[in-house]
């Protein structure tokens, strides 16, 4: 925990929404109401992920149903992402019926068949309802990207060969799963945003840097839980991999990478700022959010409570 407080580079401060005692209790009444609150194991990994409270540090300036939506769909992609990671490291076949029930509810309104797949049509009725057509489209669309990559993380978790940094970092891009909240950012701002706007080749790069940084930050606070499980997503193990070092070090590498990360993201930001719409300038803030909250919350949420306990080999 001292390595990355001293070196990562933070320029967000640290906010919270002051609503997000009413979304932890919206999720819990939601589980409880789709039933994955009471599918086994579910309750106990809330209480150690506080959904809503990653929310409130990433959303803290959305109106109050925006958090709420955010904090669901936070809780719905834990509960959806440990699944698939058990199912997928042992018998990567049997994720299939999973994932195929999530591209048919999110690409073709399918009926849902099992609790998640009910799960997620509830949580994409509730997107459609807030945000607009084309909106709701992308959140769709990078929603199934994050399903997708989901079979990708399977087959490297099965792979006999150590995964090298660079194919590790692309695989962990597709399961993030970051970019389906920023259409429900362009949803929470005055107006959509032009597609001059969203087309622009900046704002593609914003994108994906805010995503990167976002969930290679958790890397670094889960890498000793993730090492004692055998994982192979992370970027801290990647680094350790491929430079047989010792795991402070790949901790180290890690971060320089998530700093340079940041910083291009504040330059890119800088530069495409005077050309956007007040509806844009929020819509990449809820970007910057997920950069900050996702450190914040790493540092005390239960899940990575052991991060301050890494070998030195």
């Amino acid at each position: 925990m001292e390595l990355i407080d001293a070196h990562l580079y933070m320029p967000f401060p640290f906010r919270r929404h002051p609503h997000e005692a009413a979304a932890a209790a919206g999720v819990d009444h939601w589980l409880s109401m789709t039933g994955l609150g009471d599918e086994p194991g579910v309750a106990a990994m809330i209480s150690r992920t506080r959904p809503a409270e990653l929310a409130s540090y990433n959303s803290p300036d959305v109106d109050p149903g925006i958090l709420h939506l955010v904090a669901l769909q936070i809780a719905y992609q834990f509960v959806f992402d440990d699944r698939a990671e058990e199912v997928g490291r042992h018998r990567p076949g049997q994720l299939l019926p999973m994932l195929c029930e999530s591209i048919a509810i999110l690409r073709d309104g399918a009926p849902a068949g099992t609790p998640l797949g009910a799960a997620l049509s509830d949580l994409y009725r509730q997107v459609r309802e807030r945000c607009t057509p084309a909106q709701a489209e992308r959140w769709a669309w990078k929603s199934r990207e994050y399903v997708h990559g989901l079979l990708y993380e399977a087959v490297a978790q099965t792979h006999p060969s150590p995964l090298r940094p660079g194919l590790c970092t692309s695989i962990r891009s597709l399961t993030a799963g970051v970019e389906p909240f920023h259409p429900l950012y362009e949803a929470a701002q005055p107006c959509e945003l032009t597609p001059e706007e969203l087309q622009h080749p900046l704002m593609g790069r914003l994108s994906r840097l805010s995503a990167d940084a976002a969930v290679w930050i958790p890397d670094l606070f889960s890498t000793v839980k993730e090492q004692r499980a055998g994982e192979m997503i992370n970027l801290a193990l990647a680094y350790q991999r491929a430079h047989e070092c010792s795991l402070p070090t790949a901790v180290t590498l890690a971060i320089r990478q998530i700093n340079r990360t940041i910083r291009e993201f504040e330059k890119l930001y800088e530069e495409i700022r005077p050309e956007l719409s007040p509806s844009g300038v929020g819509y990449v803030e809820g970007m910057a959010g997920w950069i900050r909250g996702c450190y914040y919350w790493s540092r005390t949420v239960p899940r990575y409570a052991d991060a301050g306990t890494a070998p030195a080999v």
